[in-house]
């Protein structure tokens, strides 16, 4: 049964699941009610096998999300900022290391809180329209989302402490040269056939093999791990896969391939 959600929509088409943060009258902020609901959605993504893909928006045409509610940070002691901080990254993490793929459909303003959000996603789509930045310095915090980890590795150390300093926002096309957003179109009008395109293109492939590269990827970044052998542990555990069975008798056969994800 889909939960009684207030700040979020979630609704399922076509194997893909799509988020709209939906607090359009406060610019989608993430506050403490509206992550909570996340956490709730991508745990219904994870438990969900007919959920395949995932895509995650903002109400409106103005904010994809324009950060953490202030209101909220401002009442914070440095007892309970610590857990702030942390809950905020438990659940971006659930977001990086899903198992299926997840893209930005970043609408608008995309700041503090909402950049980090569209860097926790796999894969970004912006209108040219929007905004990149993370605005916390000038607050006297700092992203406390998992951005200043993020941030440098989509667009290296040195941008990403330009825009951490300064304050200042990018727009998306800079934040396409840089690395930051994967694909910019022209109006609103085409950015959820851009995002859902995408995810076609994805789809199209074998679903335990994505879920296994996503993973590798991820490895490459967690000190913890060693990225290869991670890679040659996932390569072994695709080719006992079904559709590793499926995808090469296919290729062999000149034939398209029908995946399960088993």
């Amino acid at each position: 049964m889909m939960p009684d959600f207030k700040n979020i929509l979630f609704e399922v088409n076509e194997r893909v699941a799509l988020i709209t943060i939906n607090r359009e009258s406060k610019l989608n902020a993430l506050n403490a009610a509206t992550l909570k609901e996340l956490r709730q959605a991508m745990q219904n993504v994870y438990d969900d096998d007919s959920i395949q893909g995932v895509i995650i928006t903002g109400a409106g045409q103005k904010a994809f999300v324009a950060g953490a509610d202030i209101s909220e940070i401002a009442q914070l002691t440095e007892l309970d900022s610590r857990k702030f901080s942390e809950a905020g990254q438990e659940i971006f993490a659930m977001i990086e290391q899903a198992y299926k793929p997840v893209i930005a459909a970043v609408n608008g303003f995309a700041l503090g809180g909402g950049c980090e959000l569209a860097m926790a996603c796999h894969l970004r789509v912006a209108v040219k329209t929007a905004k990149f930045g993370l605005p916390e310095v000038k607050l006297g915090v700092i992203p406390g989302y998992g951005g200043t980890q993020r941030l440098p590795q989509l667009i290296g150390k040195g941008r990403a402490l330009e825009m951490i300093l300064t304050a200042e926002m990018i727009d998306a096309n800079k934040a396409l040269d840089w690395g930051l957003v994967n694909q910019v179109v022209d109006s609103h009008e085409q950015l959820m056939p851009a995002a859902q395109e995408l995810m076609a293109k994805i789809l199209k492939n074998s679903p335990k093999a994505i879920g296994l590269a996503i993973q590798c990827v991820n490895a490459s970044y967690n000190e913890q791990e060693n990225g290869y052998q991670t890679e040659a542990n996932s390569f072994r555990l695709a080719t006992k896969s079904e559709d590793f069975k499926e995808g090469t008798s296919a290729f062999l056969e000149k034939r398209t391939p029908h995946f399960t994800g088993k």
